[in-house]
């Protein structure tokens, strides 16, 4: 599969624009997206695994330590904990104190912290090592939204954020396997277990690479020597054009905080970005289980299928991202892709035994995620005025987060008994839809036409 990071093509707004200022246009935010966004994916790779590792070492930390499933539970939802309690105040600090030393205290943070959990010997020392792994992550994901603002007008934001977010199949590919290679290939060596160099392999390059982004990015345009002044002039031309059509409030609040508790509308995307966020929990746990159930006893088998849905999801966000931006429209590109998923994970009870048709509707629902993930987030900062994004977008990240997790504990629950997972999945994909119906409402066309004016 061939991936570019070309910028979109002329769209209506580019109508006026002679080929020659247009070819110049999308050579500069080519050269833009080449020099930001891959270092933007292999830094949140890496973030994730620093995430999903400890599922796969509690393999053997947990006889190793005598852990409990309760201290191991715990343990794992605690960095939950600090992620939502620090989120909004780190996006306003990256606001405040730009993007580089933002994201190096960040990455050099939560590479260090995940590298000392090979040290934790009891319960309360994992708890707090859980727990500050989450406070020092906090914030990294809303600011990389952040940041591509600072760079990408609106109507180009979308496939920006699509290509961005090709680090989360392409993390939950390659992680799992990575990560029990790891632990099977050095364990035993220099006298640590292979949970212990699970931990020290990926979490140092978190700081390594925190290090390379200092020196490699640059917070804003007018920043960036590599850029000449008049790419320089041009980027920041569209982006002041961008906030100017934006609908202002009538009065910023005395703090950024205190304005967005006010807007009704950055609560509504918050809870559609929750249902996204639940979708995309489900998938990552019970996609195995329904592949498993229809028939797959093999678990090499069911890894190998269960990497189809998100390969699929790939190609189908590329395709979304890209027509957004060439059709200037959000709403419903983010909706629609939600009402989908929503409806694959109503119909997956009913076709629990067939591998095929439940691997098709896997697929619908991880290419319904992902598109609406490049989409949604193309949203918030085009809705929010400058003095008031960073903490909206924390704030919608936040809410997301805490009802993902709910979600998935409530998921959990609910597939209780013999008939409880089906019964989960289809309570599930009608929240879902609801979050799709909620977008369209809150966010009327009139309110995102700051990009397509």
């Amino acid at each position: 599969m061939s991936i570019s990071i070309e910028a979109s093509r002329p769209s209506s707004s580019d109508a006026a624009v002679a080929p020659a200022d247009a070819q110049r246009e999308r050579a500069i935010y080519r050269k833009i997206a080449w020099r930001i966004l891959p270092l933007l994916v292999f830094c949140y790779i890496l973030n994730y695994l620093d995430r999903i590792n400890i599922g796969i070492a509690q393999l053997q930390f947990k006889t190793d330590l005598g852990f409990s499933d309760a201290a191991y539970g715990l343990g794992a939802g605690l960095l939950f904990v600090g992620y939502v309690l620090f989120e909004i105040p780190s996006n306003l600090m990256l606001d405040r104190i730009g993007v580089r030393k933002t994201f190096l205290r960040i990455m050099v943070a939560w590479g260090v912290l995940s590298t000392m959990t090979m040290f934790v010997r009891t319960p309360m020392q994992f708890y707090i090592v859980r727990f500050l792994i989450g406070v020092a992550e906090a914030g990294f994901t809303p600011g990389i939204f952040l940041y591509l603002s600072y760079w990408f007008p609106a109507r180009r934001r979308a496939r920006m954020t699509s290509i961005f977010y090709l680090s989360i199949p392409i993390a939950a590919i390659v992680g799992t396997p990575l990560s029990g290679w790891i632990m099977h290939a050095f364990g035993g060596g220099f006298g640590l277990r292979g949970w212990q160099w699970l931990f020290m392999l990926e979490g140092l390059p978190s700081v390594l690479f925190g290090v390379i982004a200092y020196f490699a990015l640059s917070d804003r345009p007018q920043q960036a020597a590599w850029l000449d002044a008049s790419e320089q002039a041009f980027v920041l031309a569209q982006l002041k054009a961008d906030d100017a059509r934006k609908q202002k409030p009538r009065r910023i609040a005395h703090s950024a905080l205190r304005a967005i508790l006010g807007d009704p509308r950055v609560f509504c995307a918050g809870f559609t970005f929750a249902c996204s966020f639940s979708l995309g929990n489900t998938l990552a746990f019970w996609a195995p289980v329904v592949i498993r159930n229809s028939g797959i006893a093999q678990v090499a088998n069911v890894g190998v299928l269960a990497a189809i849905p998100a390969l699929v999801g790939i190609i189908v966000m590329l395709a979304v991202g890209r027509h957004s931006d060439r059709t200037l429209e959000r709403r419903w590109h983010a909706a629609l892709a939600l009402f989908a998923a929503a409806g694959a994970l109503a119909l997956l009870p009913h076709f629990r035994s067939d591998t095929v048709i439940a691997l098709v509707l896997l697929a619908i629902a991880s290419a319904g995620h992902y598109s609406c993930l490049a989409v949604f987030w193309s949203i918030p900062p085009t809705y929010l005025p400058r003095e008031t994004a960073a903490a909206g977008i924390a704030l919608v990240n936040v809410i997301g987060s805490l009802g993902g997790a709910l979600s998935t504990a409530a998921l959990g629950w609910m597939s209780k008994g013999s008939e409880g997972f089906g019964i989960g999945l289809v309570v599930l994909g009608a929240v879902i839809a609801c979050g799709a119906a909620v977008l369209l409402v809150a966010f009327p066309a009139r309110i995102l036409r700051s990009g397509a004016a």
